[in-house]
């Protein structure tokens, strides 16, 4: 059984940074893909970013580029994601996404599996 589980959330003021943290067990994902997605109150769930493939490959949402990398370890079983320059609006649970396949994917439905979530508060 594969299981996401999210680290790292918390509250900060505006312009700090926070780390998330995804852990794996049951399956890696060195070959797939994993990301991480938001949902804010009242919104839907949108994609942040993700990495993916054998060559690593990354994609960001725009509003998060140049703020946010994502990362992950060689074994495909972590990934990480440094925000920076946070802002009242990176307010949400955020979540993190695998996929088997190594094509990137922003829609939510194409992701197999999910970790439950961690809270995410920027205050201004």
């Amino acid at each position: 059984q594969v299981q996401l589980v999210e680290s790292g959330g918390g509250l900060v003021q505006a312009g700090g940074s926070l780390r998330l943290s995804c852990t794996s067990s049951g399956r890696t994902f060195s070959s797939g893909v994993m990301g991480w997605f938001r949902q804010a109150t009242g919104k839907e769930r949108e994609f942040v970013a993700a990495i993916g493939g054998s060559a690593g490959n990354t994609y960001y949402t725009n509003s998060v580029k140049g703020r946010f990398t994502i990362s992950r370890d060689n074994a495909g079983s972590m990934v990480y994601l440094q925000m920076n320059s946070l802002k009242p609006e990176d307010t949400a649970i955020y979540y993190c996404a695998a996929r088997a396949s190594q094509r990137i994917m922003v829609v939510a439905t194409f992701y197999d599996y999910w970790g439950q979530g961690t809270q995410v508060t920027v205050s201004s």
